[in-house]
């Protein structure tokens, strides 16, 4: 079973597809996005059907950065961030909750960073990926 819920590559998402399989947390996910848009133009999405094991995810691009991936799942969705180690000294220097700061500073280094996935459920799991997108877009 593939990461996102929708693991069907001739199946893009649809708006109606999209809200039906979030639930509730498609406040959460329209939220998100009209945040960085708002704060960090130009923001471009961009679909992307990443392989069988991790399905459709939507990814947040100012011009050519790729500033978060979002993931849908059954009633909630996963927020990915890659962090440099510029990003990764200033989240630790944040007022992040520790299970966050924990899950940044156990990620395997890559050479474009550590790469972590957020579960969002409800407003605080928000707050911290706009935390996170600050930090990085910042840093």
């Amino acid at each position: 079973m593939a990461l996102s819920c929708f693991g069907d590559r001739a199946s893009r998402p649809t708006r109606e597809s999209l809200a039906g399989a979030l639930g509730s947390s498609s406040a959460l996910w329209a939220e998100l996005i009209e945040h960085i848009a708002a704060r960090h133009p130009p923001l471009s999405e961009e679909w992307a059907f990443a392989g069988a094991q991790y399905g459709w995810s939507l990814r947040l691009v100012q011009k050519k950065r790729r500033v978060v991936y979002l993931i849908p799942q059954s009633g909630s969705f996963l927020a990915g961030v890659v962090l440099g180690e510029k990003a990764v000294r200033a989240a630790n220097e944040s007022s992040l909750p520790e299970p966050v700061l924990s899950q940044i500073n156990s990620a395997k280094q890559y050479a474009e960073g550590r790469g972590i996935r957020l579960r969002v459920e409800r407003r605080e799991d928000l707050e911290h990926v706009e935390r996170l997108v600050e930090i990085k877009l910042e840093s």
